[in-house]
Formats: structure tokens, C-alpha cells, sequence
């Protein structure tokens, strides 16, 4: 116990370290993704059937294939195919590939959901909003979209609670999150190893960080009740 005491100064600024590249990949996964899934949506809704298909194909290939290849298919492929790497060296470059995979991989599933929020909106609504004269941007900003949000912050939050645990799988392109540092103590990092405690505190930050997200997310659905 006294060990553990004393290591865990140490053990706590790598795991704050880790965190923070764990929340730089959330955010800039936010960033990309939210307004990213919108266009995709309304690709797959086109009129134009070639776009709507491959909007779709695209969305089922992103949504079949599991999100660990695609980080590896994104990071490596360049530099093994093509022979020339994009991302350039060092953490940088391997953030920039993690947070290219993770803004397509979530977009698409956005996609889905903000296709389903848009078309439970009554069509009814929409006709009624063109007899008053309104362009379809109007009837989509003024009706459609407050009422879809309503509908969609459930499942959104859904996928956004996943992705604070999904960041954990940039490990596989060697990104030093919250789980590389706490399972670098057991491999042997900063004079401590055969550690395997710390991985018990990341547990911890993924718990309160989703805990935090869970109340927020409660707090904005109980402020979209007057769509009721």
C-alpha cells in the first residue's frame, strides 16, 4: 500500500495526460461529425438518385465495418499503398488520422439519425408552411429542425456517450490516450511496471465524464419538453 502511495503521483500525471488527449479526440470528433452527419443526411434524402445511392452505400459500408479497421485502414493505407505517408510523424500525425476516422465513422451514424428525426417531422407541417409562403429553408429552419432536435437528443446522446469509451480505440495506431497510459505501468513506464492498478483509474475518468455528459444530456431534454 505504501508503494502504491507513493507511485501515484506519478501515475496520476500521465493518466491526466492521457485524459487529455482522450478529450481532445471527443471534441474535435464533435466538431466534425455533428455538422458532417447533416450533409450526409441530406445526401441520403437527395432527389438525385446517384448521390442518395452512394450517400447510402457509403453510410453502410462506415456502419458494417467495425471502427478499429477503419483507423487502421486510414493511418496505414497511404504510407503502404500509396507509398507516401499524409499524416506526417510523431503524435500529430497519428491524432490527425484518429480524428479523420472518428468524424467520418460518427458522422454516418448521425447521418442516420438525423434522417429519421427529419422524416417523423409530419409532412403535413411542411405543406402547411408552403401555402403560407415560406421557402423549404424557412420550413426546415423555422419547423422541421427545432422539432427534429427534440426527437433526435436521445440517440445522439446515445452515440456521443459511446464515443467518450470509442476514443479508447486510438490505442491501435499507438495514440497516447487514457488506457496507453495507464497499461504503459504494466509494461514498465517512469520506473513503475507490473502495475496494473492504474487501468482501474481510467475506468474511473470514462465513468465520471460519461456521468457528467448523462446529466447534461437529461438537463437538455427536460428544457425540449415544451415540443410536448
Amino acid at each position: 500500500m505504501a508503494l502504491i502511495m507513493e507511485q501515484m503521483p506519478i501515475v496520476f500525471r500521465a493518466l491526466n495526460v492521457g485524459f487529455l488527449q482522450t478529450l481532445k479526440l471527443f471534441f474535435v470528433t464533435l466538431l466534425g461529425s455533428l455538422p458532417l452527419g447533416l450533409i450526409i443526411a441530406f445526401g441520403s434524402m437527395s432527389r438525385f438518385r446517384p448521390l442518395k445511392y452512394f450517400t447510402k452505400v457509403v453510410i453502410w459500408i462506415v456502419r458494417g465495418t467495425p471502427l478499429m479497421i477503419q483507423l487502421l485502414i486510414i493511418y496505414y493505407f497511404p504510407g503502404l499503398v500509396l507509398g507516401k505517408t499524409i499524416w506526417g510523424g510523431g503524435e500529430s500525425g497519428r491524432f490527425m488520422a484518429a480524428a479523420v476516422s472518428f468524424i467520418f465513422n460518427y458522422a454516418c451514424y448521425f447521418a442516420e439519425i438525423y434522417r429519421g428525426g427529419i422524416q417523423s417531422v409530419p409532412v403535413g407541417q411542411q405543406e402547411a408552411g408552403l401555402v403560407l409562403g415560406m421557402t423549404r429553408t424557412q420550413i426546415f429552419f423555422r419547423i422541421t429542425l427545432l422539432q427534429m432536435i427534440k426527437r433526435i437528443v436521445p440517440p445522439v446522446s446515445n452515440e456521443i456517450i459511446t464515443l467518450v469509451k470509442d476514443t479508447s480505440l486510438a490505442r491501435i495506431i499507438a495514440l497516447q490516450e487514457i488506457i496507453w497510459a495507464g497499461q504503459a505501468f504494466m509494461k514498465g513506464s517512469q520506473g513503475i511496471s507490473g502495475a496494473i492498478w492504474p487501468l482501474f483509474f481510467t475506468a474511473v475518468y470514462y465513468l465520471a465524464f460519461s456521468g457528467i455528459l448523462t446529466v447534461l444530456f437529461g438537463a437538455l431534454e427536460r428544457k425540449l419538453d415544451f415540443f410536448r
